[in-house]
């Protein structure tokens, strides 16, 4: 087990923790927990955001298992502890969004639904969002509910997605889909300065998820690359398709950030009108992460998360 503890956030008791291999061969780092509290309503699978890994979850894990959920989370490719694809590993690369949908697969037939107690409801974050609802567009019936904080919809601070794209199309064709994007650096986006950072107000949790970085170098991503960026717009253009949402049937909540510099928030609000069985949530004053955010913010966030997955009580 290679799972990472801090003074001040050790690991959450029983955990089980390996790595699966998905069929393109890439390493998938995974951690599993039973319920603590009662009564056992199934099994929550956390889908990260960018950047993200299993260790950050460590409070809302317990949080989670506190509710009588276990509880399944996993790194996606190009971050945390799971492999990569390029030799430099705060670049997060990805060839094209679709492996991602390959490494949920690989986690859900492996581990998920052989040794997790259901029904499974997944928790989603940003792009953990966004593949989550490509998930559902495909017909994946894993999930009894889904519950997307601040989910990739679409790009805040693109104001021109077509031009880029096709500006990241046109460097992805003369071989430097890999590079990090014009202006980006390697420095760990979640070891920038506290004042002025866009995803939590929270000064001590900010502070607590960079320091991970500093112990081990996998769990803090830099930029994006060209590719990890052309691929997130090409997502949110077939989000924005007005009949895209259509087919849809899961139930979802989307939980969106008033204060969210990184996704737009209108267009996380439009997808979910469009939506069967959707339900939109803002949190007024919460930057990206809410789930990271102040205690009276986050109290938001579970109350929404609360009446939306009550859980089976026939799972005893």
């Amino acid at each position: 087990m290679d799972l990472v503890a801090l003074p001040n956030r050790p690991i959450p008791e029983g955990v089980r923790a390996g790595t699966l291999t998905t069929p393109d061969k890439v390493a998938i780092r995974y951690a599993r927990w039973e319920a603590t509290g009662a009564p056992r309503r199934g099994t929550v699978v956390i889908c990260q955001g960018r950047s993200e890994f299993i260790e950050k979850y460590f409070e809302v894990i317990d949080e989670l298992r506190a509710r009588g959920f276990g509880v399944l989370a996993f790194d996606w490719r190009g971050q945390g502890g799971s492999g990569r694809l390029l030799s430099e590993i705060r670049k997060g690369h990805v060839r094209r969004f679709s492996d991602y949908q390959t490494d949920l697969e690989t986690v859900m037939t492996t581990v998920g639904l052989p040794d997790c107690r259901p029904p499974f409801y997944a928790l989603g974050h940003s792009m953990g969002g966004s593949i989550l609802i490509e998930t559902a567009k495909a017909g994946r019936i894993w999930f009894d509910r889904m519950v997307l904080s601040a989910p990739m919809v679409a790009l805040a601070q693109v104001g021109r997605p077509g031009p880029v794209r096709a500006f990241l199309t046109l460097l992805s064709a003369l071989g430097l889909s890999s590079m990090t994007i014009p202006g980006g650096s390697l420095q760990p986006t979640s070891q920038k300065p506290f004042d002025g950072n866009p995803v939590s107000s929270d000064p001590d949790r900010y502070a607590l998820a960079g320091s991970y970085a500093d112990i081990d170098r996998r769990l803090g991503l830099g930029a994006p690359t060209v590719g990890w960026v052309r691929n997130a717009l090409g997502v949110a253009s077939r989000f924005a398709h007005p009949l895209y949402a259509q087919g849809i049937r899961q139930p979802m909540l989307l939980i969106a950030a008033a204060r969210d510099p990184l996704v737009h928030t209108p267009a996380i609000e439009a997808f979910g009108r469009r939506l069967k069985a959707g339900h939109t949530v803002v949190i007024p004053g919460s930057r990206h992460e809410a789930m990271m955010e102040r205690d009276e913010l986050r109290a938001q966030f579970w109350a929404a998360f609360d009446a939306f997955v009550p859980g089976e009580q026939a799972f005893l």
